[in-house]
């Protein structure tokens, strides 16, 4: 089914409506990495002004990875229960709101659970966002070029954060908190005329309670644990008794999905090896990236006396080269087809972690940063596009939004997990004497846990170039979010990796 609002023009080009709509979905991811990226330098102002302690701090970040990372399957498949434009919709404004609370509260337990809602906003609008995407654009150029520019929204908003996050806490760290609720609030109103509509799926077997429950609650669980890990020990026993309560419930939540008739997650869809590489890849690639920005922040604040914007534009060029590569990205995986870029893109990840390793107290940042930032930044352009597409080509469309969902997850709890242990690490070798060498040498360890991250990412991704072919090129179209699944299998363009 199309429209001549969503078809592109006679020449190939797409029409003001569609650019529309993209640019809704865009400015939500756009609006999760900058929230991600902004309160990290706002940490300080905001303890100093509302008197909390450095682990109540950390809730702040972790509230709303904790609401993120456990909803996100759960989010998933409401798109594609309850209808993607309506969940996308709705959590969108509930994002808006939780932003204007966050930027007004005067306790600390208010704005960490703020956060928390915001976190779980971006777990319905993250895939909702995603599925409408893959739904509306079909397999090929079309859905590569538009996974490819709102992809990159992501690392923009990342980068942007940490300089206006730099520049608004000079003024007042609520700033910080209020920025997301006016971005928000127009691209809701944007959204309401421009979002397709989709029919809720009728077919679906009923609503798998049981599976839903389970996943949240091992989710949530999981992401609790890893956040806690370093503070608690990691073999504490009250870690150890929450991984294998995790392990229980994950065990559950697989024997319910098995003979659930609509299971939260089809279990059948990880039979694919391209879709277990992309989801192993998502894991490796964000955690391995959240680590090293976590240690390399430390280093330059702590040890070489940076101030929150000089760290900030230091990391500029990364995100700058992502920006830059936006449009070219799609054409790129239509001619070389994603394995082969996944592959160069960790790579490149690996050198520069490696080049970074040659770091120390007097750097030249031409000579030794920028390399660094300039390879990952490559990385980033290549890897995070590439895994969206791997993920959702060949995926029917009632069950894009599981799939984003899956994906979604995959990037956070690797985030969570490899932010941990990067930290315990890290911890572990602390010096007794903390001289700025000493110091130094402790973060050593971590930044190598960080390249073993890339490299077991890039061993994951080798086995998928073996009999990779060139991608076909379909012709041009676009199509709308489609109301039934026999209208989906009409219109699917496969395309092979």
């Amino acid at each position: 089914m199309t429209s001549p609002l969503t078809t592109p023009t006679s020449d190939g080009r797409w029409t003001p409506r569609l650019w529309g709509t993209l640019l809704v979905l865009c400015a939500a991811m756009f609006l999760d990495a900058l929230d991600v990226s902004m309160v990290g330098v706002a940490l300080p102002s905001i303890g100093a002004d509302l008197g909390l302690s450095t682990s109540t701090l950390q809730w702040i970040v972790s509230g709303y990875i904790l609401g993120y990372g456990g909803l996100l399957l759960l989010g998933g498949r409401a798109a594609d229960l309850l209808g993607r434009r309506q969940v996308f919709l709705v959590a969108l404004g509930v994002f808006a709101v939780a932003s204007l609370l966050g930027g007004l509260v005067d306790s600390g337990p208010l704005l960490i659970a703020s956060r928390f809602i915001k976190g779980l906003s971006a777990a319905f609008t993250a895939p909702a966002g995603l599925s409408i995407i893959t739904t509306t654009f079909p397999e090929g150029p079309l859905r590569n070029k538009a996974l490819a520019i709102y992809t990159t929204c992501a690392a923009t908003g990342f980068s942007m954060g940490l300089v206006l996050s730099g520049l608004l806490t000079e003024a007042s760290w609520r700033l910080t908190m209020l920025l997301p609720a006016p971005i928000a609030l127009i691209a809701l109103v944007a959204g309401l005329k421009l979002l397709p509509r989709s029919a809720r799926e009728k077919n679906h077997n009923g609503y798998d309670i049981p599976g839903a429950v389970l996943g949240t609650a091992s989710m949530l669980l999981l992401v609790f644990t890893v956040v806690q890990a370093p503070e608690a020990g990691w073999a504490s026993a009250r870690t150890l008794l929450s991984f294998l309560a995790v392990a229980a419930l994950l065990t559950a939540f697989v024997l319910v999905e098995r003979r659930s008739p609509g299971p939260l997650v089809r279990l059948g869809v990880l039979r694919s090896g391209n879709q277990i590489r992309a989801q192993l890849g998502a894991l490796a690639f964000f955690g391995s990236y959240v680590g090293f920005q976590f240690l390399t922040t430390l280093y330059m604040q702590s040890l070489l006396g940076w101030s929150a914007l000089h760290t900030a534009l230091a990391f500029l060029p990364a995100g700058a080269l992502v920006a830059l590569s936006s449009t070219k990205v799609g054409s790129i995986v239509d001619r070389f087809g994603t394995q082969r870029l996944i592959a160069v893109g960790f790579g490149f990840m690996v050198v520069g972690y490696a080049l970074f390793l040659q770091i120390d107290l007097d750097p030249v940042y031409t000579a030794t940063i920028l390399p660094s930032m300039l390879l990952i930044g490559a990385a980033c352009a290549l890897v995070f596009p590439s895994l969206n597409i791997q993920a959702t080509n060949g995926v029917d469309d009632h069950e894009q939004g599981m799939v984003s969902g899956l994906l979604n997850t995959s990037v956070q709890v690797g985030g969570a997990i490899f932010l941990a242990v990067v930290t315990a690490v890290v911890t572990a070798g602390a010096p007794e004497q903390a001289t700025p060498q000493a110091v130094l040498d402790s973060y050593r360890p971590g930044f190598v846990v960080v390249a073993c991250v890339a490299v077991a990412g890039l061993l994951i991704t080798l086995p998928g170039l073996r009999g990779t072919r060139r991608p076909q090129r379909p012709q041009p179209s676009v199509v709308v979010a489609k109301s039934t699944v026999q209208e989906a299998e009409q219109d699917r363009v496969p395309v092979r990796d």
